[in-house]
């Protein structure tokens, strides 16, 4: 490396396999781990976070000392330093017998940091991810003369503060994006024009349905450009979507959204940094009548339990994440939970609700919406003149309750199976949307259920309110 690649390095700053040291010390070994558990990085002693070259004395003893550090790591590891000016590069290689420690902790990099796993939680993460990040795979299907979009670079570049002048090849080689003439995934990602063309799943699907349940929607919408351009869509979308409050004072008028815009941009964005790409399945986005669902697809990340979420970060795509940090899009160290919760506690609004699985990962937000509200929203799509049998009301009170399958319902009916009228009834009530399916794309489901919508719950508390049902 000579002067002006050392130059052009330090002006990207700190990242993923960059890291500035203004002066030597032992705690050198966390961030070589870090690097040989990751796809490898450099150190560049004598330089500060600022990226100013203060320069370092007595580089041999210094060279020395690093070397004994990484050939005491377990297992063993060899790093090449060479002098460039008066500054010191440490050149830490992708490590082939993973997993690494040193002083009997396990590092990895996650952004600019390296954060600490125990043994047994990195040798589980690094088991069921194989050793080697999706993100950081050499993808043969981009061309990256014909594939690569210059505007999405130029944005990439104006958000990531990347300095004019810088060859684009360069920067895209010093932040490991490209590597022996191909693209990795996590730049396609960023760099693409069409998402789908690279990877089936990776778009933003966003749904708004007609009440509480996925019976009927009313508005659908695809992204499949790059994922921030995915991204600015789907918040566009919400955004476009829940309701506004005007509330003037003595200054001009102010605009409330029901939810607070940063707890969505930061549950869509972890969705998007931390999905498993592998998936067949893409990043989902509910509205729904009473809440905002964001689904998707990985669950939580190997070694990470659902209580550590705010306080401990696990890297799935760390490439991916460092750009999307460059973006400034992302904090580090996994504070996004936490900033949630800290914008709903300033609306005094409930923590979101989170569940996840092997495969799955969704947060739920609810939406505070009033009874008159909801019935103003539905009461035209309910005919005030539709008369039920006494088994069609029978029904409804009983999903009223809650969600029942056929099974449950016929039996609260009074039934020993399911008859021609109990089916016309069902027929009936759904056409009249005062029922639906709770899994509507599944209608054969074992675990279909039948719920009460919002015009069915109307047209019941209507009759209730009248004295027609007692």
């Amino acid at each position: 490396m000579n002067k002006k690649e050392l130059h052009q390095i330090i002006q990207l700053g700190e990242g993923f396999n960059a890291e500035f040291k203004k002066n030597f010390s032992s705690g050198i070994g966390k961030e070589i781990c870090a690097f040989a558990n990751s796809i490898g990085g450099k150190i560049f002693v004598g330089v500060d976070d600022n990226g100013k070259i203060t320069g370092i004395k007595d580089k041999n003893r210094i060279k020395s000392s690093i070397q004994s550090i990484s050939r005491n790591m377990e297992p063993s590891y060899t790093v090449d330093i060479e002098a460039v000016g008066d500054a010191l590069v440490v050149h830490v290689p992708d490590g082939n017998k993973k997993p690494y420690s040193v002083g009997g902790k396990f590092y990895v990099r996650e952004g600019a940091n390296s954060q600490q796993l125990s043994r047994d939680e990195i040798r589980e993460f690094f088991f069921k991810e194989n050793l080697i990040f999706w993100d950081q795979k050499l993808n043969m299907d981009f061309h990256p003369k014909k594939d690569f979009s210059d505007k999405r670079y130029d944005m990439f570049a104006l958000r990531a503060n990347i300095p004019v002048g810088l060859e684009t090849s360069d920067v895209l080689k010093n932040l490991n994006v490209l590597r022996n003439d191909g693209f990795c995934n996590a730049g396609v990602l960023i760099f693409c024009d069409k998402i789908a063309r690279f990877f089936l799943s990776a778009t933003i699907t966003c749904v708004l349905f007609q009440g509480n349940t996925k019976y009927k929607i009313l508005d659908r919408k695809e992204y499949n450009e790059d994922i921030f351009t995915n991204y600015s869509n789907a918040m566009n979308y919400l955004l476009s979507h829940l309701n506004t409050e005007f509330i003037i004072k003595d200054g001009p008028r102010e605009e409330k959204l029901e939810l607070p815009e940063e707890a969505l941009r930061e549950a869509l964005l972890n969705s998007i940094a931390h999905r498993d790409y592998r998936s067949t399945s893409n990043i989902q986005v509910y509205v729904f009548n009473d809440r905002v669902e964001i689904i998707n697809p990985g669950g939580l990340v190997s070694g990470l339990k659902k209580e550590d979420l705010g306080k401990v970060s696990r890297p799935r795509n760390p490439l991916l994440f460092n750009l999307m940090y460059r973006m400034d899009l992302v904090e580090q160290i996994g504070s996004g939970i936490l900033r949630i919760n800290n914008a709903l506690a300033e609306y005094k609004m409930p923590h979101p609700d989170i569940e996840s699985d092997n495969d799955w990962y969704s947060i739920s937000f609810k939406r505070i919406i009033s009874e008159a509200q909801v019935e103003a929203g539905v009461e035209a799509g309910v005919e005030a003149g539709v008369e039920l049998t006494k088994t069609q009301i029978k029904i409804l009170s009983e999903c009223y309750k809650k969600p029942l399958p056929m099974k449950k319902l016929v039996e609260s009916l009074g039934h020993a199976r399911v008859s021609g009228n109990v089916r016309k009834a069902l027929k009936e009530l759904m056409a009249h949307e005062f029922i639906g399916y709770t899994i509507p794309e599944k209608p054969n489901s074992k675990l279909q259920k039948y719920s009460l919508t919002d015009q069915g719950k109307v047209w019941l508390d209507k009759r209730r309110r009248s004295g027609g049902i007692g």
